[in-house]
């Protein structure tokens, strides 16, 4: 099971990395255009646009992972070891239900996109690009419910990797 969460892990990893890495090139190339021949190339910044969505969810698809997403947790640090299980597991389960709720309803918003046919730019579909946001934040529903579950049982490791 920990080589099989290893290898998501890494997977995980490698597609941030991809992004960025195309994300400079194609910015650079589109500057390298602009300068030589006047003018850019028409779907580089939308497409920039998009990658960086990709980009943020699949960051924070990697701060759940790692449990290092913005938390609030001063009645944390000040409660004592039984409410501060209760406290996490209660706060996992919390962001869990929103993040299932984000991942549903935009998932009716992909599907919209598709019965519609929007277009991204130049004639490519929205909805495939629109896919990452719920897919990403099933993810994390599914990763802060595990965590919820953990701290419940007192098994939830202070930092996850």
């Amino acid at each position: 099971m920990k080589q099989l969460l290893r290898a998501i892990h890494r997977s995980e990893d490698a597609l941030l990395v991809i992004i960025l890495l195309v994300m400079i090139v194609l910015a650079g190339v589109d500057i390298i255009a602009r300068l030589l021949f006047g003018g850019g190339i028409s779907w580089v910044p939308p497409f920039l646009r998009v990658l960086v969505l990709w980009l943020g969810l699949l960051g924070a698809l990697l701060a759940t992972r790692s449990r290092e997403h913005i938390a609030i947790d001063l009645a944390s640090r000040l409660a004592g070891p039984i409410l501060r299980r209760v406290l996490a597991a209660v706060t996992a389960m919390f962001a869990a239900l929103v993040c299932g709720l984000i991942a549903w309803h935009s998932g009716l918003f992909v599907e919209l996109a598709y019965e519609f046919g929007d277009v991204a730019f130049n004639r490519v579909p929205a909805w495939p690009l629109q896919l990452i946001i719920p897919i990403s934040f099933g993810l994390m529903a599914i990763r802060f419910a595990l965590q919820s579950v953990l701290a419940a049982g007192g098994n939830l490791p202070e930092a996850e990797q």
